[in-house]
């Protein structure tokens, strides 16, 4: 809100451009109309003088007639002479007065019927000259003639003056001004794009040159601009080089980019162990024995070799399974959890992805050497259960890997660790299919508090499915949902309902999470925007969270819907950071406003260094760019204090509010309890 209201108070400022052609197209308005004035009251005195001159010429002409050519006693003689002097229609009054002060003879007009309006008129308002001339006989004196002019001709001239000067000033002044706007625009074309400039930098957005030449004071200043856009963009782009590196040195595992052993744990401990993030899932530990050998006899680098292709597989096994992760412990041993999979789907899974490392290590190791050819791939399933902690997890998976490694050749196995009954693959996409069909979805919120624990930033939507009559959370099936394709109907489904609430409710702000496979599904974009756009304004009200594995597996596909939310207004977070294995740099690129920490960077953050000090430095880099940093899974007071010291500007966490359902259950189901 504070950003609209920041652009749209932006908008109301007049432009440098309109001030300077408002200030110049005025001043030669200014000009324009004191030289028009100057010219008409010029023009106006030369026909008051001409009007006077006239009329004094009458009375003399009509008085040297009356005195020589004609008789003045014979009155009959005189109105001839007065008529044909009168009819000429340049006066309003000729008389002539003789020695009593008697009209003789004479004649009179109105003056009406000017030809110009009254308003001109009143407003210019000329002189009625008077001219008088003696009549004589001899040295007799016999009166006077007394001519008024009469000033129609004069106000008919000043008149059409008048309009053709208007009308010459307003040509003048519009191609003036249209000139000026030209020249004006060619003079200030880089200030437009410095502002665009200006704009991009306060986005964070370093990509944007300006190459406009012009004066050159502002040629100056766009060099000083471009200068300093490049130092920032520098500037960013080291800061999140080693930003990217620190996480690899606390997170990966140095030369094959897998999870390290810590990393693997603690983000482990909250799929097994964290209230919040707990969920079904099956843990895999996998080993190559005769590795020992193999690196004795070939070296040290084609040992290395060895590993980064055995990791390679496993990233692709994880990028095949959704919300799966992979880490190496050490040498040749490597783990993998499976989330929502029932466990003799995992031990399918494991059976395959020994196999794959099996063909790997035949590869490797060729012929002519048994130390080499007896490298053998064992695996080891364990399934997560109530109760069960994360070191009882890796027992049971060790226990069943060394059953494996009895049978001497390459084998997986599954341990009894007390997981519960799960249905199979095909049983969870049966009803979860079935759950969409009839919409058995039930949405419940958590709110987002802010830092300073006084507001709610919004509240986190998340939704649960009715399965054989029981209400399944979103950490639960959505994992199915994304290897069976079906997380996009789930998120359009969920979009409409919370839309709809947005506008049903108009105080609330929401927030939802899309699935990584929903950007990328077909059709999924086009339907999503469709019901951005019907909602209008009440976009404005919701926080949409992209996974970072969907920048990573899907970056296209991301960038493109993410520049499309925005322009309905819609805000937008990186949900998940943290665990997508991509380089930060990514926010030069992507407009959005937030970031997410991972439940795994939070959990017991306030007893990890490496993980405060790397949070620490991402937060500072994001808030230099403008963009908020909220972390997910806050279970402890303790961890909320670190966060907050940190600099974080809000969270969601069992510690801060648990989910609520909104409503009611829409259709009969079993326990609704968190």
């Amino acid at each position: 809100m504070r950003e609209s209201q920041k652009i749209a108070g932006t908008r109301r400022v007049i432009t440098l451009r309109t001030l300077l052609l408002l200030f110049t197209g005025a001043l030669v308005l200014l000009l324009l109309v004191v030289s028009m004035l100057i010219s008409f009251d010029r023009f106006r005195g030369y026909v008051a003088e001409e009007l006077e001159g006239r009329t004094r010429d009458a009375a003399t002409a009509v008085g040297l007639s009356l005195s020589n050519a004609i008789d003045a006693s014979d009155e009959v003689a005189v109105a001839s002479l007065i008529d044909s002097v009168f009819d000429s229609g340049d006066y309003l009054v000729i008389e002539f007065i003789d020695h009593d002060d008697r009209i003789v003879a004479g004649r009179v007009r109105s003056l009406s019927d000017l030809g110009v309006p009254d308003w001109f008129v009143a407003t210019v308002h000329l002189p009625r000259p008077e001219g008088t001339a003696s009549v004589m006989q001899g040295w007799r004196w016999l009166g006077q003639v007394r001519v008024v002019g009469h000033p129609g001709n004069a106000y008919r001239d000043l008149w059409w003056v008048s309009v053709w000067l208007t009308l010459a000033s307003l040509i003048i002044g519009v191609v003036a001004i249209i000139a000026l706007y030209l020249l004006l625009g060619r003079l200030l074309r880089p200030l437009r794009a410095l502002e665009l400039q200006a704009e991009a930098i306060g986005r964070r957005d370093f990509r944007r040159r300006t190459g406009v030449r012009s004066t050159r004071e502002l040629n100056q200043v766009t060099r000083a601009m471009n200068q300093m856009t490049n130092d920032l963009e520098q500037l960013f782009s080291g800061q999140a080089a080693l930003i990217a590196h620190l996480r690899k040195l606390n997170n990966e595992d140095g030369l094959t980019g897998l999870a390290s052993r810590n990393a693997f744990d603690q983000r482990l401990a909250v799929e097994v162990v964290s209230e919040e993030g707990r969920r079904p899932g099956a843990l895999i530990l996998l080993q190559v024995t005769g590795f020992a050998d193999f690196n004795r006899y070939v070296g040290r680098l084609d040992a290395d070799a060895l590993l980064v292709r055995l990791a390679d597989e496993l990233k692709g096994f994880v990028a095949r399974h959704a919300g799966s992760f992979a880490g190496r412990r050490s040498g040749a041993e490597f783990m993998v959890f499976v989330p929502g999979g029932a466990p003799a789907d995992a031990h399918i899974w494991g059976r395959d992805l020994v196999d794959d490392l099996q063909s790997v290590c035949v590869e490797f190791s060729g012929e002519g050497n048994d130390a080499v050819a007896a490298m053998v791939v064992h695996g080891g399933v364990a399934g997560v259960a109530d109760g069960l902690t994360v070191r009882g997890l890796f027992e049971a998976a060790d226990g069943a890997l060394r059953r494996a490694q009895l049978e001497g050749i390459s084998n997986c196995e599954l341990a009894d660790s007390g997981a519960g009954v799960h249905h199979g693959a095909e049983d969870w996409r049966r009803l979860l299919e079935h759950a969409l069909d009839q919409q058995n979805i039930w949405l419940w919120e958590q709110p987002a508090v802010a830092a300073d624990d006084t507001a709610v930033l919004y509240h986190q939507v998340f939704s649960r499915l009715l399965i054989e009559r029981s209400w399944v959370r979103g950490n639960v099936y959505a994992p199915l949902a994304e290897r069976f394709g079906l997380m996009a109907r789930v998120d359009l489904m969920v979009l409409k309902r919370v839309i709809q609430r947005l506008q049903d409710e108009p105080a609330i702000t929401l927030g939802i999470t899309l699935g990584a496979s929903s950007v990328a599904s077909p059709g999924f974009a086009d339907q999503a925007l469709e019901l951005a756009r019907e909602a209008g304004t009440a976009m404005q009200r919701l926080w949409i969270g992209i996974p970072e594995q969907a920048l990573h597996y899907h970056r296209r596909q991301t960038q493109a819907l993410v520049v499309q939310l925005r322009r309905t207004g819609a805000r937008l977070l990186v949900d998940r950071f943290g665990v997508g294995g991509i380089p930060f740099s990514y926010l030069r690129n992507l407009s959005v406003q937030g970031l997410r920490i991972d439940s795994s960077f939070v959990h017991g953050i306030d007893q990890q260094e490496e993980s405060r000090f790397y949070l620490e430095s991402m937060i500072t880099i994001a808030h230099g760019r403008g963009v908020q940093v909220l972390a997910a899974g806050v279970e402890t007071e303790a961890e909320w204090r670190t966060l907050k010291s940190a600099g974080i500007d809000g969270a969601t966490g069992y510690h801060l509010g648990r989910p609520a359902p909104v409503g009611q259950p829409p259709v009969g189901g079993g326990d609704a309890t968190d």
